[in-house]
């Protein structure tokens, strides 16, 4: 169980944190609260793909799909009344006249992608190792020509332009959060350690009772929620979402970063969606002097092979800081309590 220090450790650190957003929103630019944005973003999708990948050992690489599904959901639902029946003309009455405020649209939208992501895991989940990364992949490409194809309701390869621009540094770090909080009770718990013997290994878990099928796809959806919810924090940070805006450049990344911090470490891949992120920021304006695009993806590709190379199991591996993980109590299997 947790001590009180270290329940005391986790308050500060969310103290602190809310405190640095204060500091941020009152001395810098609109620019910089931006690319804050994207970066807490990413620690969300890099941690619940932690939670699908890393946890149970699979390869899947359909986040942006899910992203997409939650966004465009949380878009339509926030989008004006006003503009829905000259720019959604396919929508059905009650939706057309329907306006959601930002947080029930959102976890509709975490919903819609959980929904989504039980429909494809049952069939796609029976498949391993490279034949799920695949299947995963095609999964992002069908989602964007459906999206592509339903222009009546989401206005196909145009997208949704001037979303209302809802998303901001406090709702970013809630979400971040409820990721972070959500993946530490998930791995110290008794579902979090099915998924780990799962990942460790599938015939002595099998043995133990532990429904493989089942458990990796409750693992999806809660990955696959927690991608709905980035995506429509996501679309309303831009303020417009299309079919290309999550793609397999973005699923290549999300995976870098896992990989990088660990699988199955959430604080390891914490630390490189914050690093990763804000190196892929910083090398935009020399992409854009040089008018040579993609730096940021070589340089994330060339981390990417060191790190297989000479650090195979990521920065942190499958642990978490010893300050922080839950101590160790005594019992007649001698496994660690939650």
């Amino acid at each position: 169980m947790y001590t009180l220090s270290q329940r005391l450790v986790f308050i500060g650190l969310a103290l602190a944190g809310g405190l640095l957003i204060l500091l941020m929103r009152q001395f810098l630019n609109d620019y910089i609260l931006s690319i804050a944005g994207f970066v807490g973003i990413y620690v969300i999708l890099a941690v619940s793909l932690n939670i699908t990948n890393g946890f149970t050992g699979l390869f899947s690489l359909g986040h942006p799909a899910f992203m997409a599904i939650g966004g465009y959901t949380c878009a339509i639902l926030t989008f004006p009344v006003q503009r829905k029946g000259y720019f959604l003309s396919g929508l059905p009455d009650w939706l057309a006249g329907t306006e959601l405020s930002f947080f029930p649209a959102l976890l509709i939208g975490g919903l819609f992608a959980a929904l989504g992501s039980l429909l494809i895991g049952l069939p796609v989940l029976r498949l391993r190792g490279h034949y799920l990364a695949v299947a995963t992949l095609g999964v992002i490409i069908i989602v964007q020509v459906l999206i592509t194809n339903m222009g009546g309701i989401t206005r196909g390869p145009l997208g949704l332009n001037g979303l209302p621009t809802l998303t901001n540094l406090w709702w970013v770090y809630l979400w971040v959060l409820i990721t972070l909080y959500l993946g530490w009770k998930l791995k110290f718990s008794s579902f979090g350690r099915s998924m780990l013997a799962i990942r460790e290994d599938e015939m002595a878990a099998d043995c133990l009772g532990i429904n493989l099928l089942r458990t990796r796809v409750q693992a999806l959806m809660v990955g696959a929620f927690l991608a709905g919810v980035a995506g429509g924090l996501w679309a309303h940070l831009v303020t417009a979402i299309t079919p290309k805006s999550f793609s397999l450049i973005l699923a290549f990344t999300i995976v870098v970063m896992v990989v990088v911090g660990g699988s199955g470490s959430i604080t390891g891949s914490l630390l490189a969606a914050v690093i990763f992120s804000m190196l892929t920021e910083a090398f935009r304006p020399l992409e854009e002097s040089l008018n040579v695009y993609g730096i940021g993806e070589i340089v994330l590709s060339l981390i990417l092979i060191l790190i297989l190379i000479y650090r195979p199991i990521g920065l942190f591996g499958t642990s978490e800081p010893g300050w922080l993980s839950p101590g160790k109590r005594k019992s007649l299997s001698g496994t660690a309590g939650d």
